[in-house]
């Protein structure tokens, strides 16, 4: 239909009568040339579809080949006026993409680019440091956003398959396939603090990849691309992903307030381990968090935690002992502080009352506490 309708303006043009003037004629020329551009991308997008339906015929690989070109078009290329840059993914038909904290943070200006070569100005409308997530917000022409599903990441299993879509050193709309191949990790966050529940993939992940999605085989977002371990800042087989499960957490307050509130205790501690509890004069059995410095005013200083008061030698190091030792949390028990942090990260919000089991001078009681907000990063 778009090339008869290139050949009826050509006709209409040049030989109605024989009178046209120069500047409508470049202007129609100029229409033609677009309308031949849309053309020949018709065509292309075309030739593409019957490459695949060919090609489903004789290869397992239809689902993974599919899956890309239903989601290439919803991920993006970011980059900022601090010349850093990275990948997004539209979250919604209202122009909401979503991305890393690291890829925009500190930005003045921002633009982003389609796998069609729009590239559209974007303004940032939440962060959250402590996640290393953020969303932006572009102001998209119709039939230009294709939102992505998000699954579901605490149902993941190690050893299914993990797709990765991005930008690697800039080099657009990039698949990597590989397997989810630890759930439950941490990752350092900003100010000692931790991001819980990330997920650790081998499909290839490179500076550029941060903000992209990572796709389970249904083409659902379960986590988006964030960090590597590597000697040479290039992949090594060992890449994390914020899981999904947090995105949905936060993406609504992100939206609505800019920001997103975490629970906080307001101690510094570390695990107990059996030499640490035999300083402390415990069964060397006794698991949990040693509440080693309670921040002044905060929600654990209200709730009349009490933090180490001497410090010890233990397995050559110097450790702060005697203060509470945390062992539970709303009658669940908590063998560490990571599975605590796991607990009021997954299960509660600022302002909510938890009890919890702590061990004081050697006898356990249980405590009323307040959670407070999280401070803004320092």
């Amino acid at each position: 239909m778009m090339v008869v309708n290139v050949g009826v303006l050509t006709y209409t043009t040049i030989y109605n009568d024989g009178n046209v003037d120069t500047s409508t004629l470049e202007t129609q020329i100029q229409t033609l040339e677009f309308q031949l551009g849309s053309a020949e991308q018709e065509i292309d997008s075309l030739k593409e579809e019957i490459r695949i339906l060919d090609f489903s015929e004789s290869s397992q690989d239809i689902g993974i080949i599919e899956i890309y070109n239903q989601t290439r078009n919803s991920v993006v290329l970011i980059e900022t006026d601090r010349g850093s840059a990275g990948s997004g993914w539209v979250y919604d038909t209202e122009g909401h993409m979503v991305t890393n904290n690291h890829v925009v943070e500190d930005a003045q200006a921002l633009t982003v680019t389609f796998q069609s070569g729009t590239v559209l100005s974007a303004k940032v409308v939440g962060l959250d440091p402590y996640s290393d997530m953020a969303v932006i917000k572009v102001n998209a022409p119709d039939g230009t956003l294709h939102p992505l599903e998000i699954g579901v990441s605490s149902e993941l299993l190690v050893g299914e398959t993990a797709i990765a879509i991005g930008n690697p050193f800039g080099l657009a709309n990039t698949m990597t396939v590989g397997v989810i191949s630890a759930t439950g990790r941490q990752m350092d966050a900003t100010d000692g603090y931790v991001i819980v529940d990330v997920i650790q993939t081998d499909a290839a992940i490179n500076p550029g990849n941060s903000g992209g999605p990572l796709l389970n085989l249904k083409g659902e977002v379960i986590g988006m691309n964030t960090a590597i371990i590597s000697s040479t800042n290039d992949f090594s087989g060992i890449g994390f992903a914020i899981p999904s499960d947090t995105i949905t957490r936060e993406i609504t307050s992100l939206i609505e307030t800019g920001e997103y509130e975490h629970p906080w205790l307001g101690i510094s501690g570390y695990n107990m381990f059996p030499a640490l509890a035999e300083a402390m004069g415990l069964d060397n059995n006794t698991k949990g968090t040693l509440v080693a410095r309670v921040v002044e005013d905060g929600p654990a200083y209200e709730a009349g935690l009490e933090g180490s008061t001497t410090t010890a030698t233990v397995g050559g190091f110097p450790f702060d002992i005697g203060g509470d030792v945390i062992i539970g949390v709303n009658g669940l028990t908590m063998d560490s502080f990571y599975k605590l942090q796991v607990y009021l990260t997954r299960n509660t919000q600022p302002n909510e009352t938890v009890t919890l089991s702590i061990i004081r001078d050697g006898e356990v009681m249980s405590v009323e506490f307040t959670l407070g907000v999280r401070p803004p990063p320092s």
